[in-house]
């Protein structure tokens, strides 16, 4: 069986919304399109299936309400932003997914939340339990209180990182691109689609810097850091277009749409899942050949050499 018709088993998904996909070009919330994929999730929950949605778009919600043309550059201003669009963004999803009887539980996470053992295990379990009562959590980054040393930077990166702690089925990032091309396709019409990926090289990372749009954080390069994570944690990922008629349906459903990223055949233990992408990275460790050897290839702890 092929890994597209492997996604018609995905029991428990994920789908990122980016800032790009909710508003407009000059800020404003795309209402219909928003609308069409809350009801394509609100379908997926009603065949039986989990439903976690990681969106962006709070400090772009809010920029707009405030009349803001673009995103100010200090911490405050964002912060204060982030806090007017929240509330915002959680009443047009409420509004929304009560049309089609579903309710919705909003989660704010920071990075430090999963630094710490005992707080990403308290972040799963709550997860577990919101999805437990049937219930679809609406998960943002913490945008009001967090600060530069904690933030996990982009949305794409907190959504695999859901995925992984979720031990999730698929991951889906929805995005203004059709998937990942061999270049650039703005600049090069003759670029080429992906279908798809077994590997993120550091040549596609450094071809992918690229940013999105004014009122976005992301572009390429932080879904290919999503990428990364989740293919180690045994998780499927697939960029896509969210102006695809049908795209989550499609896509759920195994069609050939956007960029998959095949994940490892193994997933890793939640210990080394916490370790390898919960952990905020402080200093450096070097090691000498037996270490590498005895962490890469055996998959064992060795004494290091710092």
């Amino acid at each position: 069986m092929s890994w597209r018709e492997e996604l018609k088993n995905s029991k428990r998904i994920v789908i990122k919304v980016g800032t790009s996909t909710l508003t407009y070009t000059n800020g404003q919330v795309n209402l219909q399109r928003v609308e069409r994929l809350v009801r394509e999730m609100a379908d997926l929950h009603n065949r039986g299936l989990e439903v976690l949605l990681v969106s962006s778009g709070a400090i772009g919600v809010g920029a707009n309400r405030m009349g803001f043309k673009k995103i100010p550059r200090t911490m405050p201003e964002k912060q204060a932003l982030a806090a007017i669009g929240q509330g915002a963004l959680m009443h047009l999803y409420e509004k929304l997914f009560a049309e089609y009887g579903k309710t919705v539980a909003q989660v704010l996470l920071t990075r430090g939340d999963l630094d710490e053992r005992l707080r990403y295990l308290n972040a799963t379990n709550a997860l577990l339990a919101i999805l437990g009562m049937d219930v679809i959590p609406v998960i943002n980054e913490n945008d009001t209180v967090v600060v530069e040393e904690i933030k996990f930077g982009d949305n794409d990166t907190l959504s695999a990182m859901v995925a992984s702690l979720a031990d999730a089925d698929l991951l889906i990032i929805l995005s203004d691109v059709d998937g990942f091309y061999d270049s650039d396709p703005r600049s090069n019409p003759e670029a080429c689609l992906l279908h798809e990926i077994y590997e993120v090289t550091d040549v596609m990372e450094d071809n992918s810097r690229s940013r999105g749009s004014s009122f976005a954080s992301g572009g390429m390069y932080t879904k290919l850091k999503a990428a990364k994570i989740s293919m180690a944690s045994g998780v499927p990922m697939v960029i896509a277009n969210s102006d695809t008629p049908d795209v989550i349906r499609k896509i759920v459903g195994g069609e050939e749409i956007g960029t998959l990223f095949i994940p490892r055949e193994e997933k890793m233990h939640a210990r080394k899942k916490w370790i390898a992408f919960g952990t905020v990275t402080q200093g450096e460790i070097f090691v000498d050949a037996g270490a590498e050897q005895a962490l890469l290839k055996r998959g064992k702890s060795s004494c290091l050499r710092v």
